[in-house]
């Protein structure tokens, strides 16, 4: 600012020199002749009043302007005035939503909109903070009122997200129905889908939700790995009537399922109770080729039939000589060898692993009470008396 004045300083002092240079050369004379007047000056004079004349005209001219233009200022200004308010006011709903504030944030928002711009933004703000104080009919009435083409992924977007977070998923479902195709395939809308699925115990949906969040890095694997193995469990429930659905439901699952124990443990359980105990006994072993449980080696006897438990023996004895020290595996061949009424081996098989249970008091108990019963079938009830009590004295019952 203080370059510009020295400029323009320069500027008239360069103007007065060129004008005292001029002004000595006066040779001219301008007649000015309306009769009966006559009027003789200096052609210098005439100049200056020239440039005069019209500076004044200039300067008459702008004033008449600006009055004729001032309602039309005064209404821009306050044009302006109220854009810059609703601009604030929008900053401050945004604000106070993020906050917590959902009341003043609601209340801000409703000030956002005498700006027609701010119409989607502001409605948007308002409908997630009337949605957090739970006044679902005021949302949804913020949410009906955005009508811009532009908004209206954004609207259906945050409308199911909040549809599902208030325990309305068909709601939620429908609005991503709604979006565009490219825009139901977003990580946001899908992530929606699936807490959407969950609620409605669409549970075939969830673990093809989850399986494709996974491929895109967007789920944690811990909640994947929960998720895909609570759909699966249910999946499994919904077929325990039909064995043929649930072998063809088993084989579609993918390998991680059916090697978890869990779920092995869970199909041998269904499929035993539907008399198919070969196909338990094939999905217990194959679980536990990956994945060495407790539970699993629980379940395995169960899938023998009675009298036919010699082939498990034989897997159980394998599997003995990689681990001689397993109570758990000691405890099934145990129980296996009841099954076939091998009494001695059952025997020598339980209380070996009653001696390598140590603090498993779960196992402790099992252990005692098949023990007891061996004895029972022995005949010899004194003794299978005391397993019955130490089994008991094993709860601890708090």
């Amino acid at each position: 600012m203080a370059l510009r004045g020295l400029l323009w300083l320069a500027l008239l002092f360069a103007l007065a020199a060129a004008l005292a240079t001029v002004g000595h050369f006066d040779a001219g004379q301008v007649l000015l002749v309306y009769p009966p007047y006559r009027v003789d000056i200096s052609l210098n004079l005439f100049v200056v009043g020239i440039v005069v004349l019209f500076a004044l005209l200039y300067a008459l001219t702008r004033m008449v302007r600006n009055i004729w233009q001032m309602p039309r200022r005064v209404a821009a200004y306050r044009a302006r005035a109220r854009e810059a308010k609703a601009h604030s006011a929008l900053r401050e709903a945004i604000g106070n939503l993020y906050a917590g504030r959902f009341s003043r944030a609601e209340k801000a928002a409703r000030e956002a909109l005498a700006s027609e711009s701010n119409k989607g933004a502001a409605g948007l703000v308002a409908a997630v903070a009337a949605h957090r104080m739970r006044e679902y009919t005021r949302r949804d009435e913020w949410l009906a009122a955005i009508e811009a083409p532009d908004w209206q992924d954004a609207r259906l977007m945050v409308s199911a997200d909040m549809r599902a977070d208030g325990r309305d998923p068909e709601g939620a479902l429908a609005a991503l129905t709604e979006m565009q195709s490219q825009g139901a395939r977003r990580i946001h809308a899908q992530q929606i889908a699936l807490r959407a699925q969950q609620q409605l115990k669409n549970w075939g949906e969830v673990l093809k939700l989850v399986k494709t969040l996974e491929k895109r890095e967007a789920i944690h694997p811990a909640v994947a790995v929960r998720l895909r193995q609570q759909a699966a469990e249910n999946l499994l429930r919904d077929r325990r009537h039909d064995a043929e659905a649930l072998l063809t439901l088993w084989r579609s699952l993918a390998p991680v399922e059916r090697q978890s124990p869990r779920l092995a443990d869970l199909a041998a359980e269904l499929l035993i109770a539907l008399h198919r105990h070969d196909e338990a006994r094939k999905v217990v072993e194959e679980a536990l080729q990956h994945n060495w449980d407790a539970r699993l080696l629980r379940r395995y006897p169960e899938t023998a039939l009675p009298g036919e438990a010699l082939p498990l023996i034989q897997k159980a004895e394998a599997w003995r000589k990689a681990r001689p020290e397993d109570p758990d595996l000691l405890f099934a061949l145990g129980r296996l060898c009841l099954h076939q009424q091998l009494w001695g081996k059952a025997q020598s098989f339980l209380e070996s692993a009653l001696r390598l249970a140590d603090d498993n008091d779960a196992l402790v108990i099992r252990t005692h009470r098949a023990l007891a019963r061996l004895f029972e079938q022995l005949g010899d009830t004194g003794r299978a008396g005391e397993h019955y009590r130490a089994s008991a004295l094993a709860m601890k019952v708090v």
